[in-house]
């Protein structure tokens, strides 16, 4: 355990215990991680939640920024990009690579020409990724914050995310939901959850981003709804 703490979100108090793990690698079964950490912990009516970029380097969905050569388009386009104080997203020609590869060229390009036109016309945000999708919102770009070695790879959103969260809510026992976050200083998003979890709620109650974002080796939070009188998971 690293830290606790409560939040109010839809209507009611929330807990938050988030755990320190090991340092999770490629090739790990995210199901027993969570397992392993969280099993012994969490109550029914509990909600366990993986970080996005953990569980996404537990499926291999990473590559080495160093192994990626752009291509003129992916340079042309990151140019573009408004740079984050949160980090450099698409805004680098290696990661807007990555994009371009996950979502299509054409999908890309729609999606810059939504945006331009969208912004002009409209004075709107946020387009860009509304097209692009998901897979590309959640690419994690390399940071010299990052936990080593992962400060050198570009990190990929899991290709099933709900079927993900399934499987951990299933190893964690009767009454227990399970979410893939993709949480940072900018907001929260629930990309997948078990059956029952709502998914508006959770994010609210991770609007913090207690998993914070380093090397503090904390990928896992359990949200626990305050005021329940439930027991331990399965009675």
């Amino acid at each position: 355990m690293a830290w606790e703490g409560d939040i109010r979100a839809g209507g009611r108090s929330w807990h938050r215990i988030v755990l320190r793990t090991h340092v999770i690698r490629p090739g790990e079964d995210v199901a027993e991680v969570v397992a392993r950490y969280a099993g012994p912990l969490v109550r029914r009516g509990d909600i366990a939640g993986i970080g996005q970029k953990a569980a996404s380097i537990a499926l291999g969905r990473l590559v080495r920024e160093a192994d990626i050569h752009p291509r003129p388009l992916a340079r042309l386009l990151s140019g573009r990009v408004s740079k984050s104080p949160y980090g450099f997203g698409l805004g680098k020609p290696t990661t807007m690579e990555v994009a371009l590869r996950e979502a299509g060229t054409a999908r890309i390009l729609a999606a810059a020409a939504v945006h331009v036109a969208t912004r002009t016309l409209l004075h709107r945000t946020g387009d860009f990724y509304r097209i692009a999708g998901r897979r590309v919102a959640a690419i994690d770009g390399t940071t010299d914050w990052a936990l080593p070695p992962y400060h050198q790879y570009i990190v990929m959103a899991p290709l099933r995310p709900d079927a993900l969260a399934e499987s951990i809510a299933a190893g964690l026992g009767e009454g227990v939901g399970a979410a893939i976050v993709d949480l940072n200083d900018a907001g929260s998003e629930v990309l997948g959850a078990s059956r029952g979890v709502d998914r508006r709620v959770l994010a609210a109650a991770l609007r913090d981003n207690p998993l914070r974002q380093g090397a503090q080796q904390t990928p896992l939070v359990i949200v626990r709804p305050l005021g329940l009188s439930w027991g331990r998971k399965g009675r």
